[in-house]
């Protein structure tokens, strides 16, 4: 691979068609998945300079922060892109639950051969 994208230290990230990035965000004490959205540039650069997420939110087509009227902020303490710059993994702490249903993680529910059932939050 010789591109620069791919292997070199510039950031330089690849937004779809929309202008936004897939951002995978975690717990970064414990490493659980919490949130799977959307960024456009205008969110990444403010999620980079303010160490607090932000998102660009489809259903509402209006860049939020998260935890701006709940209080359940994501302190931003690591941000990786990977290989192809395409996606971002933000490691934060929240400030409370992160689903908007008031469940910690977004990720509460394990599809099985009879549907859903709820997930421990100690499993």
């Amino acid at each position: 691979m010789t591109d620069a994208r791919d292997q070199g230290l510039t950031l330089n990230p690849r937004f779809d068609s929309q202008g936004l990035i897939t951002a995978v965000v975690t717990d970064a004490d414990n490493g659980d998945v919490l949130m799977v959205a959307h960024m456009n540039r205008q969110a990444l650069d403010l999620t980079v300079e303010t160490r607090f997420a932000h998102f660009w939110s489809r259903s509402r087509n209006s860049l939020w922060k998260k935890g701006e009227t709940s209080g359940h902020m994501l302190a931003v303490r690591d941000i990786r892109i990977d290989c192809d710059q395409d996606a971002v993994w933000v490691k934060a702490v929240p400030a409370g639950p992160t689903c908007h249903t008031g469940a910690r993680s977004c990720f509460f529910r394990r599809v099985n051969a009879e549907g859903l059932s709820e997930v421990d939050a100690a499993s």
